[in-house]
């Protein structure tokens, strides 16, 4: 059931109160015909959504789907949760947002989906760490996922020899060699912000463990204690970029590295669409950021960039089971990968886009763990205090701001959190 009167806290640091399922799960209904709303956050990939509608449609005689891909689609969501006007599906990322809907009781349980048993372990756990506090049921279907880590020109190690590092100390060694070629090591585009979450997560991966944050909200640890050797690797990382690191936006960065002006890019999968559209012809493979100085501990970065949940007021689950069968046929996973070079979330052979070689080890053997800043409110900015301590260097003053941070924009939930310990 909908929890009426709860707030909620929104990721776009918004509070809606009484959500009801009073006027909610009403459906237009065509003739025999079920007609089944699935809102997704993923515009650039409305290709694929276009094609997918279409083909199930044709295929399908007693449900409709329709499928809507607004630009602010998190906005548009939340508004309509206000009106009572939910969809059937949402498709989002795993992320703040998916563990706030769980807490506030949006999502239908779909435990006996048949589909689940076809997904990665790695991404279900993945998705199960993200619930605030631990609840019964399941309420994501993982679909694709994304990885971070460093991506570098490959015709250009070729060219001068270097070797992939397996260990922090063997990247640093390898930017010293790059500059000793004339080639700079990193392009970094740190004047947008988020850019300097990619490495940030990528490098907490292996320096910290998956449930640092929820460690954190249960008063086990801080921090102060959690970050310190990742926030001064971030530091340590400067010296190898552009002597202006926060002269340059994402789009500057895409495009230098295009041109052959870097050796290497820290950020995620998701920026070679970018990079190719300034340079269709460069060779990009990537490799697992090596935080650690044991090679063994290094993993690689890698959240859910979509899924699908189905809305607790939909009024035909079957119908919506049916529709997340056909998302999950072979052909159409094959297809969102190769539209938005994705990981599947689903076990199976399929065909990783080629800029993922590097990465392919880690994740077929499943050693792989979520993005960080996916447990961070977007109250918090969590990219503007990193994007000010690089640039003002005092490694106590951000740990102590961004404990600090922490508690005020969590107040609440690390209040939830200890009083479901002190229950359980």
């Amino acid at each position: 059931m909908l929890r009426k009167n709860k707030k909620i806290l929104f990721a776009a640091a918004l509070s809606f109160l009484g959500l009801s399922a009073a006027g909610c799960g009403s459906r237009n209904v065509d003739g025999e015909k079920t007609v089944i709303e699935l809102l997704h956050y993923k515009p650039e990939a409305v290709s694929y959504f276009e094609e997918v509608e279409k083909r199930f449609n044709e295929s399908h005689e007693d449900i409709e789907l329709k499928i809507t891909s607004p630009n602010d689609a998190m906005t548009v969501l939340k508004t309509r949760l206000i009106r009572e006007d939910n969809p059937d599906i949402i498709g989002i990322g795993g992320d703040f947002n998916y563990a706030n809907f769980i807490d506030a009781g949006i999502l239908m349980d779909i435990s006996d989906f048949d589909g689940l048993n076809s997904i990665r372990k790695n991404y279900l756990d993945i998705n199960e760490n993200l619930e605030f506090v631990p609840t019964d049921g399941t309420y994501g279907v993982p679909y694709m996922a994304n990885a971070a880590g460093i991506l570098y020109n490959r015709d250009m190690f070729e060219e001068y020899g270097w070797q992939i590092p397996k260990t922090w100390d063997e990247l640093l060694s390898l930017c010293e060699e790059i500059q000793k070629a004339g080639k700079l090591p990193f392009y970094m585009g740190y004047k947008d912000t988020w850019t300097c979450l990619s490495p940030w997560n990528s490098a907490a991966a292996s320096l910290t463990g998956a449930t640092v944050c929820k460690d954190v909200n249960r008063g086990a640890t801080t921090f102060t204690e959690q970050y310190r050797t990742l926030a001064e690797q971030m530091k340590t990382l400067l010296q190898y970029g552009p002597k202006d690191f926060a002269a340059y936006s994402y789009n500057d960065a895409c495009t230098a590295f295009a041109r052959g002006e870097s050796a290497m890019f820290m950020i995620g999968s998701y920026a070679v669409p970018q990079i190719k559209s300034v340079n269709p012809d460069i060779n990009i493979d990537s490799f697992v950021y090596p935080a650690s100085d044991r090679a063994e501990e290094n993993i690689l970065t890698s959240g859910i960039d979509l899924q699908f949940c189905i809305m607790q007021d939909c009024p035909d689950k079957e119908a919506a089971y049916e529709v997340l069968r056909f998302f999950l046929e072979d052909e159409n996973v094959q297809a969102y990968m190769d539209n938005q070079n994705s990981i599947p979330c689903k076990e199976g052979t399929f065909t990783l886009a080629p800029m993922l070689d590097g990465m392919k080890e880690c994740i077929e053997e499943g050693k792989v763990t979520d993005f960080q800043d996916h447990f961070y409110p977007a109250e918090m900015a969590a990219e503007a205090l990193i994007q000010t301590y690089l640039l003002d260097g005092d490694t106590d003053k951000f740990l102590k701001k961004f404990d600090e941070a922490w508690v005020r924009y969590n107040r609440d939930l690390i209040e939830k959190v200890k009083k479901y310990e002190a229950e359980h």
